[in-house]
């Protein structure tokens, strides 16, 4: 049972690291409400509300996923492009999003534009974040993404084909299911914050689609579990 367990514990915090990484894992891996979060950890002798738990997401979420292992930028990736709306209090939004060729998403960001401006902006971050440019990028037919590659990446191939953009168009599923038990985002920077952590933990914990085997993707799951494990008591 999880009460058994002693030291080390969070600042300020009456719970072991080992409960409070639990909980931010449980809501920010699986389709769950901080309501059913909160009912899984009572099952385990947990009694934690969760309005706490949503505390704890939201204090330790970012410090968990930043010390997590990245993959490695290359040149030789394909960077997929899209963006998708979100309404926040009535009014639209987009969250522009970039994945690679196996589905890892490689940023994103809240904007409440859908022009040049924006798209430049989600290529800036990119460049910074990953240290160079792409073989190619891959987007649908908005202009936009022409225009500002014309500005920030003459050399590199672009295809624009909402047929080969599939990649990019189902990186959105997850996040359209963990939307709609939310019941939404109040603002944009509650959406920024979400998608940020949401996003860093599906990468560690999804495996690439090179992996097929059985045994392949239990090994895998259970590494990831362990990291997660080992980065949760680095913070303490």
């Amino acid at each position: 049972m999880f009460m058994n367990e002693q030291a080390p514990t969070y600042k300020n915090h009456r719970f072991p690291i080992s409960i409070v990484a639990r909980a931010v894992w449980l809501y920010f891996r699986f389709n769950l409400s901080l309501r059913e979060v909160e009912e899984m950890m009572l099952e385990r002798g947990v009694e934690v509300s969760y309005e706490t738990i949503r505390r704890w997401c939201s204090s330790h979420g970012s410090s968990l996923t930043a010390r997590l292992r990245r993959k490695t930028p290359l040149a030789s990736d394909v960077w997929h492009l899209d963006e998708v709306v979100v309404s926040i209090g009535g009014k639209k939004c987009w969250l522009w999003r970039a994945v690679d060729q196996d589905g890892y998403v490689l940023d994103e960001i809240v904007q409440t534009r859908r022009n040049t401006k924006a798209a430049k902006r989600l290529l800036v971050r990119l460049l910074k974040k990953q240290g160079c440019a792409p073989k190619r990028i891959v987007t649908d037919k908005l202009r936009s993404y022409g225009a500002a590659k014309r500005q920030l990446m003459t050399n590199v191939e672009h295809r624009s084909h909402k047929g080969l953009n599939n990649r990019a168009e189902n990186s959105h599923l997850p996040f359209r299911k963990r939307e709609r038990t939310r019941q939404g985002f109040r603002s944009i920077g509650s959406l920024q914050h979400f998608v940020s952590i949401f996003s860093a933990t599906r990468n560690h914990f999804v495996q690439a689609s090179s992996i097929r085997s059985a045994g392949l993707i239990r090994a895998h799951r259970i590494n990831a579990i362990a990291e997660w494990k080992a980065t949760a008591h680095k913070l303490a």
